[in-house]
């Protein structure tokens, strides 16, 4: 009687969905929306999942080997599991709207159509195949009753079955589950009004002394509990899953708690251990109507294969409609009628159910699928919790759980995993893995935002904090900002900034907009269009357009402000002057980008031969304490990328006269050594040629020269400007490089 009270009062507190009259509009279509309420929803096929067939055939085994207080100590750790896992799902469910799909919908909002598609994939297949499970289980215990009946048929006609409830309607089935509901109500009734086993003496509190080991017994016993995604499945056809599913699922796992506590009890009184131990059905010993307990082990059984042929098909009608499923299975996403019910995707699921009944034996498979359930309620957790931790503006669950408790259910879901089967969880963890990748390949696009860009914010935040102001030559890192304007124009200067970053830094790719024409709206139009040209060719990259009256006062308004604490670019990257006629004012602005203590950086290209064949880097060494440091790092990182990967560095330096050329190459190999770069050093004597001669005959087949400018002084940087050019010109690619002042780039 206290099961069927327990049972009478939920079904009282949950017959009613809407919630108490309101003036507010909404809630008055609300109340009216057709679809399923809690009782039916969410806490029928909860509870009747909870209370399962290892209740009926291997609780009694569970007391028998490790007693009443083990068991009622399994049964409090097992159901704090289950319990903190729907926590998670309660905090979930009513932070968003939560549509067709149950665990997978609100996994890939959460953590992203990758992981999301990841685990509903797995999801499905778990729950298809969980359909024959059962099945064959129910066509088991009928084939022992009566005998001369053939298992295989028995197994098949109750899938079909079960599918044809299931098509008819949702809320058919789940009044199909109120009967089953009664059978095993009705069970518990029998076993409470029961009696004692004759001629046996009870085990009552003793403990059992060869009993099997408490975490093998515990290992058994927990997917018992773990019942709560039958509920959680149903959410597109719930009328207010916000509401329902914390209701719903909280209420399942309590009732489920309260009747797994009482039952040792029960059974510990009235059988002893060899029983308990040995007869799978030893409740029906002790029940006041034998049978009444095996009404309760079909209805289980039923019960179950039910709830997984409702659950499956919606998984798969919200994979298909979210895109994760190839294009040509994009059908299953269709749905019929009024409810949108699945129909498709229930005879596809049915399809996949007697494929399985048909192969008949599923135990290989069986702790894989457990595993792909225990997987769900992992992740879930790990959602719960990173959402709290982020502390999102977005994240605002009317039912709130503190991240602590979810990431204690995380860690309990991922030991029970490895208690149950190590192999199979290894086994799940991969398959789950495998498809990860595959959907990240495919670079599925969402219109929604999920977890995974507030967890970067977040260690974006923290990382900009620890960095520190005054950069050292330890931890130097190229932060290039690059003024190349389209991207089409000058595509060049974006090649060889990304070039030299190489995931080792940023790159800020800007162009400066005429002030005439500013327009906010345009600006940001214009940074889209940019980054779009990047992501085609596969360039990571920041995107910056701002305006200025002429481009150069836009340069260095935009070295002056742009840039997030200590993070602003070291390094800026400008194209050669073509305009002759404002050459001056593009002079004084490297001037004021030097005295700004920026390294500077100007690209000369040869137009017809380009960056060529990649295979020679030439730098002209002028000493550490110049541009020679900075130089000298920068040519290794180039050919640390794979385009110049083949490319041999060579250190060219002029000396007057021949008497000094042995010991300045002695130096130049003792600083490659120290420096550890692999680069040729060459020592040229000038024999009264001018620099200008030994460069163009000692540089004419490089693919790159690296050149070093003078720092500007009280000369006219303009006049020694126009005479580099003029000294330098019908030469391969060139790069001019003027080195950060007070920077040891030497250190590097």
């Amino acid at each position: 009687m206290a099961v069927q009270g327990v049972v009478s009062t939920m079904k009282f507190l949950f017959k009613q969905d809407s919630p108490p009259v309101n003036t507010d509009d909404s809630k008055s279509v609300e109340s009216q929306t057709p679809g399923l309420g809690t009782f039916g929803g969410v806490y029928t096929p909860s509870i009747l999942t909870i209370l399962g067939v290892i209740m009926y055939l291997r609780f009694g085994w569970v007391v028998g080997n490790v007693g009443l207080v083990g068991s009622l100590i399994i049964v409090t750790l097992a159901t704090s599991i289950t319990f903190l896992t729907s926590l998670s799902v309660c905090a979930i469910a009513t932070d968003k709207v939560v549509r067709v799909g149950g665990a997978y919908y609100m996994i890939s909002r959460c953590l992203g159509i990758e992981v999301g598609g990841a685990v509903g994939i797995s999801l499905y297949f778990a729950q298809a195949l969980s359909i024959a499970l059962y099945t064959i289980g129910f066509a088991e215990s009928v084939v022992q009753t009566f005998g001369s009946l053939n298992q295989t048929y028995v197994a098949l006609i109750t899938t079909i079955l079960v599918a044809i409830l299931a098509v008819t309607s949702a809320e058919v089935a789940v009044k199909a589950q109120y009967v089953i509901m009664g059978a095993i109500v009705l069970s518990l009734i029998c076993l409470i009004f029961g009696g004692a086993v004759p001629n046996v003496t009870p085990q009552a509190w003793s403990i059992p002394a060869d009993g099997a080991p408490f975490w093998g017994v515990f290992a058994v016993f927990f997917p018992a509990v773990t019942g709560i995604m039958s509920g959680v499945s149903m959410s597109g056809d719930l009328r207010n899953p916000s509401r329902s599913i914390p209701a719903g699922t909280l209420a399942a796992v309590g009732t489920g708690y309260v009747v797994y506590m009482i039952l040792p009890l029960i059974i510990a009184m009235r059988a002893d251990t060899a029983t308990l131990v040995n007869v799978p059905l030893a409740m029906q010993m002790m029940s006041l109507w034998g049978p009444a307990i095996l009404f309760g082990v079909w209805g289980a059984t039923l019960s179950s294969a039910l709830g997984s042929i409702l659950a499956a098909p919606r998984v798969l009608q919200a994979l298909a409609r979210d895109g994760i499923l190839p294009r040509w299975m994009s059908f299953l996403g269709r749905g019929s009628g009024e409810t949108d019910e699945p129909r498709i995707g229930t005879w596809v699921t049915l399809g996949v159910a007697v494929a399985a009944v048909c192969i008949g034996d599923l135990n290989l498979i069986a702790p894989v699928l457990t595993m792909f359930f225990l997987t769900t309620y992992l992740v879930l957790n790990i959602s719960a919790t990173i959402e709290g931790l982020l502390q999102s503006p977005s994240f605002r669950p009317s039912f709130k759980v503190h991240w602590v408790l979810s990431l204690l259910g995380g860690i309990g879901c991922l030991a029970v995993m490895f208690l149950i089967n190590a192999v199979a969880t290894i086994v799940a963890a991969a398959i789950v893995s495998a498809i990860f990748f595959w959907l990240q390949q495919r670079e599925l696009n969402t219109t929604w935002g999920d977890v995974r860009q507030g967890i970067w914010m977040t260690l974006l935040r923290t990382g900009i904090f620890q960095i520190s102001r005054v950069e050292d030559t330890k931890n130097w890192r190229p932060n290039i900002l690059v003024f190349s304007g389209s991207p089409n124009k000058r595509w060049s200067l974006i090649q060889l900034a990304y070039a030299l970053t190489h995931k080792r830094g940023f790159i800020t790719v800007s162009s400066v907009v005429s002030s005439g024409t500013r327009d906010l709206a345009r600006q940001s139009q214009l940074e889209n269009t940019i980054r779009e040209q990047l992501n085609k060719q596969h360039v990571q990259a920041l995107v910056r357009v701002v305006t200025a009256p002429n481009p150069f006062d836009g340069m260095l308004q935009l070295v002056e402000a742009y840039g997030l604490g200590a993070l602003v670019p070291n390094i800026i990257l400008l194209g050669d002057s073509e305009d002759q006629t404002r050459r001056d004012q593009y002079c004084n602005m490297i001037v004021q980008l030097h005295q700004a203590k920026r390294s500077i950086m100007v690209l000369r290209e040869n137009a017809e031969l380009g960056f060529n064949r990649f295979h020679r880097i030439d730098v002209w060494w002028g000493g550490m304490q110049d541009n020679g440091g900075l130089m000298l790092l920068l040519a290794h990182m180039l050919r640390s990328t794979i385009e110049w990967r083949d490319a041999q560095i060579y250190i060219k330096l002029l000396v007057s006269n021949s008497s000094g050329a042995k010991d300045a190459e002695i130096n130049l190999n003792a600083m490659l050594s120290r420096f550890r770069i692999p680069a040729i050093p060459e020592v040229i004597v000038a024999a009264n040629r001018s620099f200008e001669t030994v460069l163009h005959e000692s540089s004419q087949d490089a693919d790159i020269i690296f050149l070093g400018m003078a720092t500007p002084t009280d000369r006219d940087f303009t006049e020694y400007y126009q005479q580099m050019h003029a000294r330098t010109a019908n030469l391969p690619t060139i790069m001019y490089v003027m080195a950060e002042p007070d920077f040891a780039f030497a250190e590097v």
